[in-house]
C-alpha cells in the first residue's frame, strides 16, 4: 500500500458504519508520515474506529470532543462537552492531562501523547494536513496489541491558521 492508497482507505474506513479490522488500520500507520510535537499543537476533533477494543463507545458516553495542545508541555487528553455543551478538559476521567513527547513506536519516532496520571501513550501520524491517525497504547498492552485507534482533526481556526506544511506530500 502506497500513501495515496493509505489516504483514500483511511477515509472510506472512517465513514463506514460498523467495526473495522485493526489489521487494516496497521496497515495504514505503516505508510503514513510521522509527526513531530511542535506540529500538532491547536485544538482538535476526535472520533474512533470500532475495532472491538474495550474503550470502544467510553468516550463517546464522555461527549468527548477531541484534544489539545497548547504546548509540548500542556496537552489537554480529554476534552468533553458539560451538560450545556461547553468545551472543558476532563481531568477526572484522564487522571490528569498530558504532555507531548517524541516517542519511539513501531520502529519510528513519532509525536505522543504521555498521560500524567495513566500508564498510556497515544502515538499520532499524519494522514494529511488536517488529519492525525492515532493509537493508544498503554503499560501492560503486549506488542500486537490490542490497541485503541482513533482520529484527530484539526479544528477550524480563526484566519486558517494552523495546518501542517509538508504533510501532503
Amino acid at each position: 500500500m502506497d500513501l495515496p492508497e493509505a489516504r483514500a482507505r483511511f477515509q472510506q474506513l472512517r465513514a463506514a458504519d460498523g467495526s473495522v479490522a485493526a489489521a487494516e488500520l496497521d496497515d495504514i500507520w505503516a505508510v503514513l508520515p510521522t509527526a513531530r510535537p511542535e506540529e500538532i499543537l491547536g485544538e482538535w476533533k476526535g472520533g474512533e474506529f470500532d475495532t472491538g477494543h474495550p474503550l470502544n463507545g467510553v468516550l463517546t458516553q464522555a461527549d468527548w470532543y477531541g484534544k489539545t495542545f497548547a504546548s509540548v508541555h500542556d496537552a489537554k487528553p480529554l476534552i468533553c462537552r458539560d451538560a450545556e455543551g461547553a468545551l472543558y478538559s476532563n481531568r477526572e476521567l484522564g487522571q490528569g492531562e498530558a504532555s507531548l513527547w517524541t516517542v519511539e513506536f513501531r520502529g519510528e519516532a513519532t509525536a505522543t501523547m504521555v498521560y500524567d496520571g495513566r500508564p498510556v501513550l497515544d502515538h499520532f501520524k499524519w494522514v494529511d494536513d488536517t488529519t492525525l491517525m492515532g493509537i493508544m497504547n498503554a503499560k501492560g498492552v503486549p506488542a500486537e496489541g490490542p490497541y485503541y485507534y482513533f482520529f484527530l482533526e484539526r479544528a477550524p481556526q480563526p484566519s486558517g491558521e494552523g495546518a501542517r506544511a509538508g504533510a501532503g506530500s
